[in-house]
């Protein structure tokens, strides 16, 4: 089996694939801690073969992890952020600083489908953009629904937004003060996302597929303009890629990656950004 891990500052997610028929055999999250049971926090390693790491946790966080595995499985690989990967140039000034996360995600999609724009809805919304030629743009942070919630401190946190709301429900006035707190950064989140993509498909004169992934992906993308596909796994499709351990990622066959649609034509993302810049 192949361990894969993919470590937050605060969920760390993972999942057993089989090596030889590539299926997933079973997932899991628990809360980020310097000290993993295997067998309770992460599965039994006694079936475990290699390990594949992403991990934007803190150094401490990763040298622990790392030491409990090595001592107990054959093979280890910790994914980092680099110059180039895969054809994909990094586009950040230091490419090591640029979260592993963002790149695998940037690096998933492009092996997927070529320039594209990744989106990663969890503790931060993040937005990356990498065009033809697997130039990456860099890309953007927000705060994520959660921490924009925690935020405004009036005790909501708790109070999640259904993923299963229907848009025109979330962008309505609210009529009690957690309806007006998720209507809110719910309105603040998808009009960003929806904003920057049209701006940098503009700017860039290309119309780019879109994949959303993370915690919030679902309910975020109910909200999103423009064609889109949900990839749940599209970080671990990154340490896929760059660790390829199986006969179909070898192949390029990402588990779980999704059918994305095409994008509408430039000249419609365009027509709707000039259209809201009148409003």
């Amino acid at each position: 089996m192949i361990l894969d891990l993919d470590i937050g500052n605060t969920l760390s997610k993972w999942r057993l694939k089989d090596v030889d028929t590539s299926e997933i055999r079973s997932r899991g999250a628990v809360w980020t801690r310097e000290e993993w049971r295997p067998g309770a926090d992460i599965p039994n390693l006694e079936v475990v073969e290699s390990v594949r790491i992403s991990s934007v946790a803190r150094r401490a966080v990763l040298e622990e992890t790392v030491q409990l595995l090595r001592q107990r499985v054959g093979a280890v690989y910790v994914a980092s952020s680099t110059p180039e990967a895969l054809g994909v140039t990094n586009g950040y000034e230091e490419p090591e600083r640029l979260g592993v996360d963002r790149w695998l995600g940037v690096l998933a999609g492009y092996q997927q489908v070529g320039a594209c724009c990744a989106v990663d809805c969890g503790s931060a919304i993040t937005i990356d953009f990498v065009l033809p030629g697997g130039r990456h743009l860099g890309g953007y942070i927000l705060p994520g629904l959660r921490l924009m919630k925690e935020s405004l401190k009036l005790g909501t946190r708790n109070v999640a937004i259904d993923p299963d709301s229907e848009p025109e429900e979330l962008l309505v006035p609210g009529r009690r003060t957690v309806e007006a707190v998720n209507h809110g950064i719910y309105m603040a989140a998808v009009s960003a996302i929806n904003r920057v993509y049209a701006e940098v498909c503009d700017s860039e004169g290309v119309a780019l597929p879109l994949m959303v992934t993370g915690g919030d992906a679902r309910v975020v993308a109910r909200g999103l303009q423009v064609p889109h596909a949900v990839w749940p796994d599209m970080v671990y499709g990154g340490l896929e890629a760059c660790f390829p351990l199986t006969a179909a990622e070898r192949a390029g066959r990402m588990a779980g990656a999704p059918c994305v649609p095409s994008p509408v034509a430039l000249e419609k993302i365009r027509a709707g950004l000039a259209f809201s810049m009148l409003l």
